[in-house]
């Protein structure tokens, strides 16, 4: 296989998308557009899903892209462009554990996510917590990974099941 030049890069919350889409832009010199800085306006103010779709749609023609997630109102437009799907399909309790990691670390030092938005212990506690979306999204993200990468008309997957796996292909990449 070629070097890909538009890569989806796919997994549940906490599974190290962004981590791995910085990786592959820096490795591979492709433009990296973090999702979550398309999706959200400051105070967490949701951008209309249309506004998503065209905004992706506009990334999407370009010949060179990673994206670090694709949602409901528009995956359909990266995977008919995207060269290739790097998805993290590994066990909850790893991306669990790394979310949870992650979002008491933000609580505590006040990290900006995107657009000025930070984890607050209100919006960690909340029915929309990442936590939450994350338990209930773990199994549906699950299977459509397995789908994608069965499907002969989808893109190429690589379907990652444990961070060792994922290493052992970026070594294999070449380095800046």
């Amino acid at each position: 296989m070629s070097a890909p030049s538009r890569i989806l890069v796919y997994g549940v919350y906490g599974a190290g998308k962004s981590t791995l889409a910085a990786v592959l832009a820096d490795r591979l010199r492709l433009p990296w557009h973090p999702v979550d800085d398309l999706l959200w306006l400051p105070g967490w103010v949701e951008v209309p899903v249309d506004q998503q779709r065209t905004r992706i749609t506009q990334i999407c023609q370009d010949e060179r892209w990673i994206l670090d997630g694709a949602y409901h109102g528009w995956r359909d437009v990266p995977l008919a462009r995207a060269d290739l799907v790097v998805a993290l399909d590994y066990p909850r309790w790893r991306s669990f554990g790394r979310l949870l990691r992650r979002t008491l670390s933000r609580l505590v030092t006040g990290e900006e996510i995107c657009n000025g938005n930070r984890e607050s212990l209100g919006s960690v506690l909340s029915r929309d917590s990442i936590l939450v979306w994350h338990v209930s999204a773990f199994a549906r993200a699950r299977r459509r990974m397995r789908a994608w990468r069965a499907d002969p008309t989808a893109p190429p997957v690589l379907l990652f099941r444990s961070p060792a796996e994922l290493d052992r292909w970026v070594a294999t990449l070449p380095r800046p």
